[in-house]
């Protein structure tokens, strides 16, 4: 078999796989290693005044992500074994099919009233407190959540993985699990979190945008009201504090024809996000089923693309 097709067709196989497979629990997984490290330099780079921090803090992450990236090169570059090891790579470093199982088990309680099972599951995806939330604020959330995350965890990565291979999702896997430890504006990582959230939003922000146009395209498909998203997708994406979260955001709010935002709480303190989507909209249980099969179609639209670039390739 031509081993150079195979190569060139990595990210195409990699989302099949990711989305067949998910993220089994007992296997290993490299972000673990990523996370573990960079708990272990977490006492380390908070130590000192505020300048020593970001310096810490940027050497940490410089540091980490070009582990991540040389061991990825390393292993794809094995004779006989790479291809095997940077297929794992490429799927493991995806997790659209992840996001979608943990956002339908939040979906399916939410359909049975079981607001407490919703709460629990929703916590596992959300940095933000989900004890306090009643069933349209748990419905809201878990909206977000996923409209934001198929960004963070499929677009960015697969973008990275078409153009760099492995080492560069890697590069990139390392950062934004960086940034999902450190990057947060709390008193404990104000400073030496600082350069893992500038570098999560640099690498981000054109797969944001791309991811955001890219969920017009599969809403076209879809025949979902994508001519009413395109209206409003720049001005709404703009709204976000993030440079990037908005504009996924955006897309979905009003492809799916439910409004996200709103007060919420971080960290035990409340935060007014701002609102994107129709005004006053809810998530029903068919606008959270129609967000599901949208990033999935989106997921699968970037697959396809890759895909036939790939041969496209082979034929010229």
């Amino acid at each position: 078999m031509d081993t150079d097709l195979l190569w060139t067709l990595l990210p195409l196989v990699a989302v099949l796989v990711d989305l067949a497979l998910g993220d089994p629990p007992a296997w290993p997984h490299p972000v673990r290693l990523v996370g573990k490290a960079a708990a272990e330099l977490s006492p380390l780079v908070r130590a000192g005044s505020a300048g020593a921090q970001r310096a810490k803090g940027a050497a940490a992450v410089l540091l980490l992500a070009g582990a991540a990236g040389g061991v990825a090169w390393f292993a794809a570059s094995l004779p006989w074994l790479g291809l095997v090891l940077a297929l794992y790579l490429a799927y493991a470093g995806l997790a659209l099919g992840q996001l979608l199982r943990e956002g339908r088990a939040v979906a399916a309680s939410l359909e049975r009233g079981d607001l407490e099972a919703a709460r629990g599951a929703l916590a596992m995806l959300v940095s933000r407190d989900t004890r306090g939330l009643d069933e349209a604020g748990l419905r809201r959330a878990l909206a977000e959540t996923l409209a934001e995350n198929l960004n963070d965890a499929f677009v960015a990565p697969f973008l990275f993985l078409a153009v760099g291979g492995p080492a560069w999702l890697w590069v990139y896997k390392a950062v934004s699990t960086l940034d999902s430890m450190w990057g947060y504006k709390t008193d404990e990582w104000r400073f030496a979190g600082w350069f893992a959230a500038r570098a999560d939003d640099v690498l981000a922000f054109v797969p944001a945008r791309i991811a955001a146009f890219a969920m017009l395209a599969a809403g076209w498909l879809l025949r979902l009201d994508w001519d009413e998203a395109y209206l409003h997708l720049l001005e709404d994406a703009r709204k976000s504090e993030s440079p990037n979260a908005g504009w996924p955001m955006a897309a979905a709010a009003w492809l799916c024809g439910g409004g996200m935002g709103g007060p919420a709480v971080y960290f035990g303190k409340p935060k007014d996000k701002p609102e994107f989507g129709p005004e006053g909209a809810g998530w029903t249980d068919a606008r959270l089923a129609n967000l599901l099969t949208l990033c999935r179609a989106t997921g699968l639209l970037l697959a396809a693309l890759a895909g036939l670039y790939a041969l496209l390739l082979k034929l010229v």
